[in-house]
């Protein structure tokens, strides 16, 4: 049976990110790119931060800080879209304390594996990793208060889906707190069809308008997408002298369910509160 494009990308992802796991981070999201746990500092983690985590959690894959703008509070559910071994799950688990839990999903048995046994060595007890595709997530409707991910939603090949299913598990008033790459412009097609280049958070990368109209027909409101530009002074090593940068940024993506009144729902939801 000849695979569809959708699982072909979704095939080559997990194949890649097995390795990643079985090689502890050391090959990295592609030949050249990502630069292993010494780069996590730089995306925004505190070394107190970075600190709290087993070892082996942080294998430098992300692409911003989804905790800076989650505004954690004890007591809830949190979710970690692509949670690899665990780190911003267990630094989550750390904000939503003992009362608190942590879904950690991951489409990668070597990642949920790491993740389980980086737990073990926690002894954590809200936090739980579970195999699953984040398109068709393993968790029951409105039972999830805020959703975290790090640089996972631009591999997926149908990311409408993705908020599709996001919108589902969260409770009315809940929250989205990404980090993600997206595209600033049109993605020349020689960074779009390699396994390289989707595998490195490149190929796969979508148009601030069009991850702004998935998240509106998914249903959320309050949308704000922030791209880091910043960002692309990390990313021009991902494919070294290619130019890659000139297409893609790190960026922010917050967004809510409509529902239930929170008192906040995350820095810059706080701020349009205050000034209201």
């Amino acid at each position: 049976m000849t695979e569809t494009p959708t699982e072909e990308v979704r095939s080559i992802v997990r194949e890649h990110y097995g390795k990643v796991a079985d090689t502890n981070g050391a090959i990295g999201c592609a030949p050249g790119c990502c630069g292993g746990p010494s780069t996590s500092s730089a995306l925004g983690y505190s070394k107190e931060e970075l600190a709290l985590a087993p070892e082996g959690a942080d294998m430098g894959l992300g692409c911003g800080n989804p905790q800076a703008i989650a505004a954690l509070r004890p007591g809830e559910t949190v979710l970690d879209l692509g949670s690899g071994g665990g780190f911003d799950s267990f630094l989550a688990m750390r904000q939503v304390g003992p009362t608190g839990t942590v879904i950690g999903v991951d489409m990668t048995a070597q990642m949920v594996t790491k993740a389980r046994d980086n737990a073990r060595k926690l002894g954590a007890k809200n936090v739980e990793f579970r195999l699953g595709e984040i398109e068709r997530l393993p968790v029951a409707d409105n039972t999830v208060d805020v959703i975290l991910s790090n640089c996972v939603i631009n591999l997926s090949p149908s990311k409408p889906d993705v908020f599709r299913e996001a919108f589902r598990v969260l409770r009315a008033g809940g929250r989205l707190a990404i980090s993600d790459v997206v595209a600033t412009a049109a993605i020349p097609a020689q960074f779009r069809s390699t396994a390289m280049s989707l595998s490195a958070c490149i190929g796969g990368a979508a148009l601030v308008e069009d991850i702004r109209a998935m998240l509106l027909e998914a249903g959320f409101d309050q949308i704000r997408i922030e791209p880091r530009l910043e960002s692309r002074s990390f990313i021009k090593d991902w494919m070294p002298g290619s130019g890659v940068e000139q297409y893609i940024a790190s960026a922010t993506i917050e967004a809510i369910k409509p529902g239930a009144t929170r008192s906040c729902c995350g820095p810059s939801c706080c701020a349009a509160e205050a000034s209201s």
